[in-house]
């Protein structure tokens, strides 16, 4: 029979992330299934039967999976992260030449078989975190050596980065961004960072300028820095948004009565946070923008009482990572940046997302775990060195 409380008593890690992550995974299941009501109706379908019992299905192996990756000992990841980037680098080839295509972007590949598609630029972020922690703890001792540790650190980050931006731009900025965190964090030196920024510039301007989505990037820009000048379908997304910001109030119109959700193109993905403000106000809005900054908080606890250096370069990077992502999707909702693909991290719908997300949950647990385990050792040494001699 299934033993809850033993199941309860296996679970360790920061009481307060694992909170967050229910919070948050109770506000996807509300929001998406509001947000899915337009869409299940215009195609005909049941939102209970299809749509929201196939989001909760995910947000629940979403669950188990962050259990299961916060149960394995952190240090294996360093060994699975060689794994990753082997998989990975072929795998965002392939994605580019056969990949699936939405609006001219090749970032869907499908699993043979079961017919599920996911994102490879999901598992690169995955991947690539892991590895720069794995490859800067190894080189340590010859940080600044350039041909043994400089070389192949730049290498993979630059090229990680060039295959996700040529179909998927913001992704490879913010994990190109996290990328350069890490290298400080990881004592790279200033002038090697500075070269590492000058070929991911380089490297951006050709994906803007002679990339195959260069003209969908030059409008997002345009439309963006200048909107009065733009035609009504260039800035259609972002206005509906705004439009649901300035419907919403300072405490919404209450769970369900959205009314944008008719008329933005992704609500329950990429503009899932303004249905929230419209749905909840701002007084809503700004609980989510807390619960994403006490996530940053608890991680940046983690990063500075993990006792080893992979362990504090695994956590600041993924953590990094969710958080720059969740204030990407913000940003863009509120008008604060140009109209992306970016989702809300364990908030808006989408299976594989939710995953791979989910595990880089359950790898930053994990890191706590050894930190509280590493914290209770201490603990009792020190309670037994005040122990007194027995006569």
């Amino acid at each position: 029979m299934f033993d809850v409380k033993a199941l309860l008593a296996k679970t360790r890690g920061d009481r307060w992330i694992w909170l967050i992550i229910i919070m948050l995974s109770m506000v996807s299941i509300m929001v998406v299934y509001s947000a899915t009501g337009a869409i299940a109706y215009r195609k005909g379908i049941s939102v209970e039967k299809y749509l929201l019992f196939k989001h909760v299905i995910f947000v629940l192996l979403g669950i188990a999976m962050i259990y299961i990756a916060h149960l394995l000992d952190y240090k294996y990841y360093a060994g699975i992260s060689k794994v990753l980037m082997i998989i990975t680098l072929p795998l965002l080839l392939y994605t580019l030449v056969f990949g699936g295509q939405i609006n001219g972007a090749a970032r869907w590949v499908q699993v043979p078989l079961i017919g599920l598609t996911f994102q490879t630029s999901d598992l690169a972020k995955l991947a690539l975190i892991t590895f720069l922690a794995r490859m800067l703890t190894k080189k340590q001792e010859n940080i600044k050596d350039v041909k043994n540790a400089f070389i192949p650190i730049m290498g993979s980050v630059c090229v990680v980065f060039i295959l996700i931006a040529l179909a998927n731009l913001s992704t490879a900025l913010m994990l190109f961004g996290v990328s350069i965190l890490l290298l400080i964090i990881g004592r790279i030196s200033i002038k090697q960072i500075l070269t590492v920024c000058a070929g991911g510039v380089v490297l951006l301007l050709f994906v803007i300028f002679l990339g195959p989505r260069r003209e969908t990037y030059k409008s997002r820009i345009n439309a963006f820095m200048h909107p009065e000048q733009q035609h009504s379908d260039k800035t259609y997304q972002a206005d509906q948004s705004k439009i649901a910001l300035a419907t919403g109030g300072l405490f919404g119109k209450g769970p369900g009565n959205s009314t944008q959700r008719n008329f933005l193109p992704h609500p329950y993905s990429d503009f899932i946070f303004a249905i929230i403000i419209e749905e909840y106000g701002t007084v809503g809005g700004l609980a989510i923008v807390v619960l994403y900054l006490v996530l940053l908080y608890r991680c940046v606890r983690i990063v500075t009482r993990s006792p080893k250096a992979f362990g504090a370069l695994l956590a600041a990077g993924l953590s990094f990572s969710l958080t720059i992502q969740a204030f990407a999707n913000m940003a863009v909702a509120v008008g604060l940046g140009p109209v992306t693909g970016v989702p809300l991290p364990l908030v808006s719908m989408g299976g594989t997302s939710m995953i791979f997300t989910s595990i880089a949950f359950g790898i930053i647990l994990s890191v706590s775990k050894d930190v509280e385990e590493h914290s209770t050792q201490k603990e009792k040494k020190v309670i037994i060195g005040e122990i007194p001699a027995m006569a």
